[in-house]
């Protein structure tokens, strides 16, 4: 029986694992508890009821805010998939198949959208899906007071037009090709036009969707219950189960600590988490009372970014001796054991335009490192650092972020890496706040981050200078990637787009932008009472299929 656990209990697990040491806990990762079955063997068909407890890495100090249209925090989405449905949905292969958009068809000049909708459909307070709810939606996002995060995914948006009940023509300003991928994101996911005006800011606290699942209480940063939607009749494309979800309840415990994650999923406590550490998801992966799903997390790979706003990373032979100076290879197959791909470019494999001329097109060479710093000037100090007119060849890479995905651990292996090349790196961890004016200021040397998205113009969000943010992780400026990225949105042949994009990673690559590091995967494990659970094309779990074998 896979059975919730009480805030108090919550609090005495975390504060006793807290108290073992590491060596302990991962002893004890490949213990079969005593309830599990000896197999996966399932029923001969999907079982309803039940509660299911999914212990997620929702980050420590944090707020939930489940508005999609105003959080692009990840763990957020992964709860907020299941309350909230898309107009389409991705496919694999690059394509998309109808939600809530039964059908669409695009103008010739690529401005021009419309979709016809379900007309079968109720958000959770009873209020009708319809395209009066589209246009509100998509208006909401223009709306400048409301300053919210997913306008960046329907940029070029200028107005839409209510054709009749069930159809919406949506009109932009330029031709925008990564519509349908956006779309499909739960950051465009429909919010209840009633539920937002009655509640305002108090929104975030209170989401109504239309997903299978509806909200039902909040304990802030601990614990999001919700309930399965009795009514619910639309699943997307490909959902392997039609109706209603099987599970009665579906409960999200917020666990930042990544060992008392593995150890309430062990004792039963709850039957799924994620973000698994790599010693316990091999662990986990050999023993039959669990199952580990996994899917690529499609966005801008995990990379490093130079600040080229401040000497001497300005200086591109400066930058490509810093990378030369990088064995990633070793760093991340060391750290994660095999469990992350080493990136190659700043997509993920599995976005469209994603080039696989980049793999093994470089590796490090610390001779020709040295050689370089050696040419521009930085010689070695008394301890190996490199100094030039006084000053020492150092780098601050700030971080507000923790060691998510053991970031840390693989930046510790890179610094030493560094050091072999006369480079100092010092990583310094700041609070949220302090972060982003610092990161405005320019007031950095190296920034390492990633970003969720689902089409190749997410490029264009990280290096045009008229669509980043203060806050963003490059200080790039180069008109020909521009031209390339702006030709890319607007293209609407795929295999043009494709190109477009493989000229401008190569820009990337060359001119040393960015140095990507890792593809992210997520992993949720499972005991092996918990069957259905599937990992969507955006890489967010997905429970409408799920059901608990009794």
């Amino acid at each position: 029986m896979i059975r919730p656990f009480p805030s108090k209990r919550l609090l005495a697990a975390v504060l006793v694992i807290a108290a073992l040491s590491v060596a302990a806990a991962l002893a004890g990762c490949s213990r079969r508890d005593a309830g599990a079955p000896a197999s996966g063997v399932a029923s001969a068909s999907p079982v309803r009821g039940g509660e299911l407890v999914f212990a997620f890495d929702g980050a420590a100090g944090t707020s939930f805010a489940l508005d999609p249209e105003q959080s692009g925090f990840a763990p957020h989405h992964r709860v907020m998939r299941s309350i909230y449905d898309s107009l389409v949905v991705l496919r694999p292969g690059h394509r998309f198949g109808p939600w809530l958009a039964s059908s669409w068809t695009v103008s010739p000049d690529g401005r021009t959208w419309t979709f016809k909708l379900r007309n079968d459909v109720h958000f959770h307070d009873g209020t009708r899906f319809d395209a009066a709810a589209v246009k509100f939606n998509l208006d909401r996002l223009k709306d400048p007071k409301n300053a919210l995060i997913a306008l960046s995914d329907v940029l070029p948006y200028d107005s839409s037009e209510v054709v009749d009940d069930f159809t919406i023509r949506i009109l932009l300003k330029t031709p925008y090709a990564p519509l349908l991928a956006n779309l499909s994101k739960t950051s465009l996911g429909m919010v209840s036009p009633a539920a937002v005006k009655a509640e305002g800011k108090g929104f975030l606290q209170h989401p109504v969707g239309t997903g299978p699942f509806k909200f039902v209480s909040m304990q802030p940063g601990t614990e999001i219950v919700l309930e399965r939607n009795a009514d619910y009749r639309w699943p997307p494309e490909g959902a392997a189960n039609p109706g209603a979800a099987y599970i009665d309840r579906l409960v999200f415990k917020n666990v930042p600590e990544e060992a008392t994650r593995v150890a309430v999923l062990q004792n039963g406590q709850a039957g799924v988490a994620d973000v698994i550490p790599p010693q316990n998801l091999l662990a986990l992966r050999g023993d039959p009372a669990y199952r580990v799903i996994d899917g690529e997390l499609l966005n801008l790979n995990y990379a490093l970014y130079l600040n080229q706003a401040r000497q001497p990373w300005d200086d591109e032979a400066v930058r490509r001796a810093f990378r030369l100076s990088l064995d990633l290879d070793a760093a991340v197959r060391t750290v994660d054991l095999g469990t992350m791909k080493r990136a190659w470019t700043p997509m993920s494999p599995a976005i469209l335009g994603y080039d696989k001329r980049f793999e093994n097109s470089w590796k490090p060479d610390p001779a020709q490192a040295r050689k370089l710093l050696e040419e521009r000037g930085w010689t070695v100090g008394a301890d190996g650092i490199r100094q030039k007119d006084g000053k020492r060849l150092t780098l601050v890479l700030l971080d507000a972020q923790g060691n998510r995905e053991k970031r840390l651990d693989i930046l510790t292996m890179l610094r030493r890496q560094l050091a072999d090349t006369g480079f100092e790196l010092r990583i310094e961890s700041v609070a949220g706040g302090n972060y982003l004016e610092r990161v405005a200021a320019r007031d950095y040397d190296l920034l390492g981050g990633s970003l969720f998205a689902p089409d190749p113009d997410v490029l264009r969000r990280i290096f045009a200078q008229g669509l980043r943010s203060r806050s963003g992780y490059t200080t790039v400026n180069d008109a020909e990637l521009e031209r390339l990225l702006d030709a890319g949105y607007q293209e609407q042949d795929p295999d043009k787009r494709v190109a477009l994009y493989g000229e401008a990673q190569k820009i990337i690559l060359d001119k040393t932008y960015a140095i990507p590091v890792y593809v992210l995967t997520y992993f949720v494990a499972a005991r092996t009472q918990v069957h259905g659970l599937t990992i969507d094309g955006h890489g967010f779990p997905e429970f409408q299929g799920t059901w608990i074998q009794p």
